[in-house]
């Protein structure tokens, strides 16, 4: 009996990158062989086509492309005949060498081949390319073979990662890992995924924020440290929302939110330079430009401007703020409170204003139950979010160090969660405790990962900058 052919190979090893090629040969004249371009390489069918007793096919290595040539005198009719049986999507490795046919196509020569793994899925090609946005997430494996552009749109986003975290290491700071399940949950105002650890017999939580942590560091000595990771939230799926999502926190000590801004302001144009060769981003067919100095407008002159209520008046008369709300058809709910109008009106009237990179700052305190006081106004706290194309890219404060005030607001928010408030703070024992050994003045800060690319790329969903974003449970019928 005939020995059944080997459809899933154990390994094609050495080989050589397509990539490496084109930058090698890439200059080969039309019709020229490369001496000495003996190669090994592998990837999947992308095309095939046959001329006469020849066969070309496109080969993908990752995201680059090139020809295989084939003809039935090199590899002899068996051998050939089999190579022409070839699927879309089968994935093969090729012994060869590179050369340039008269049409000027860098080419390998194919000498020998092996079947590496087959394709028994048509790929999406065969229905014109994988249009379906959902399918697309849901497939993102299918998504990248079909649609090179996400593939490269991907890349740019560890493109962006990578550069952030060097351009930190280079300012001084040192990155670190705090936990990602945590006894409670802190470090921003949002509602939890919370398990339970048998071993422990306790609740615990999925981390909203590494904040709280990363300030323990501080007092135990740190100065300046960056965490890049995963955080996630109990909420609604979105354009702009995704329950799992990666954040870029950082704290550095005897600094305020002054030098922070100076920070931002000097970081993101940086990474926009490296990345993406330039500091104009387009957005809504808007051309923007990162470069410092960008503004500053306090919360104050904002509602002025979009609300014609001061933060005074709408702390003074919550009907006043609800009305012109309503009248500029801003929807808002029964339980809203002065923080949640203020909210309110910010993402929906003033931050849609801020085209050009904006710092927003100055707001109030009950928006804020980790920020430091204002020196001028104690009933707001030294904070601000750099707002570009009207979307937020992120937050950042000169962060309370004083145990007492702290207590004191962490007892507000746990009042707030005692009457059915999911989102609000609990009492951190083992942080007020951390906070009385001392803790250095500070600033703090923290970027969406998701959305300053999304910024970057020009994209309008955080499914296009993620993955694998999450999606409804998919049902598969047998």
């Amino acid at each position: 009996m005939a020995d059944e052919p080997v459809l899933y190979a154990r390994r094609f090893w050495p080989r050589t990158a397509v990539g490496e090629i084109r930058a090698q040969y890439g200059d080969l004249e039309a019709g020229e062989n490369a001496e000495g371009s003996e190669c090994r390489v592998a990837g999947r069918v992308m095309s095939r086509r046959e001329h006469g007793k020849a066969t070309f096919i496109t080969l993908r290595d990752g995201w680059d492309d090139i020809q295989l040539f084939a003809n039935v005198n090199a590899l002899g009719d068996e051998v050939y005949r089999e190579f022409t049986r070839l699927d879309i999507g089968d994935i093969v490795g090729v012994d060869g060498y590179v050369f340039k046919t008269r049409r000027g196509e860098l080419s390998v020569f194919v000498e020998k081949w092996v079947l590496l793994s087959k394709s028994v899925r048509p790929l999406p090609e065969k229905w014109h390319g994988l249009q379906d946005r959902e399918t697309r997430y849901r497939q993102r494996y299918a998504d990248l073979i079909a649609n090179p552009e996400v593939a490269a749109q991907l890349k740019t986003r560890c493109a962006f990662v990578s550069a952030m975290r060097r351009y930190l290491e280079g300012q001084g700071f040192i990155e670190v890992e705090t936990p990602i399940l945590q006894p409670l949950h802190g470090g921003a105002i949002a509602k939890p995924f919370v398990t339970h650890h048998k071993a422990l017999d306790t609740d615990l939580y999925l981390r909203i924020a590494p904040e709280l942590y990363l300030k323990r560091l501080l007092v135990g000595g740190f100065d300046r440290v960056f965490e890049i990771g995963k955080n996630f939230r109990n909420e609604g799926i979105s354009l702009v929302h995704n329950p799992e999502f990666t954040m870029m926190e950082l704290y550095w000590a005897y600094v305020d939110y002054n030098e922070i801004m100076e920070l931002v302001e000097q970081m993101i144009p940086a990474l926009a330079q490296e990345v993406l060769g330039t500091t104009v981003i387009t957005v809504d067919e808007n051309e923007i430009e990162l470069a410092a100095p960008w503004p500053r407008v306090t919360i104050d002159e904002l509602l002025r401007e979009n609300l014609d209520l001061s933060l005074a008046e709408m702390r003074a008369n919550n009907g006043a703020g609800r009305r012109a709300l309503e009248e500029r058809r801003v929807q808002t709910e029964p339980e809203d409170d002065f923080a949640a109008l203020v909210d309110r009106a910010l993402k929906h009237l003033a931050w849609p204003t801020l085209v050009s990179p904006t710092f927003a700052i100055d707001y109030p305190l009950e928006l804020s139950p980790l920020a430091k006081r204002h020196p001028d106004d104690p009933q707001l706290v030294e904070r601000f979010q750099p707002i570009i194309a009207g979307r937020e890219i992120g937050n950042a404060f000169s962060e309370l160090n004083d145990p007492a005030d702290q207590r004191g607001r962490f007892e507000e928010q746990a009042e707030k969660k005692a009457q059915g408030d999911e989102e609000a703070h609990v009492v951190d024992e083992d942080y007020l405790r951390a906070l009385e050994y001392g803790m250095p003045p500070a600033g703090g800060l923290g970027i969406g990962i998701d959305r300053l690319v999304m910024l970057f790329l020009g994209v309008d969903s955080i499914r296009d900058v993620i993955l694998f974003p999450q999606l409804r449970p998919e049902e598969f019928f047998r």
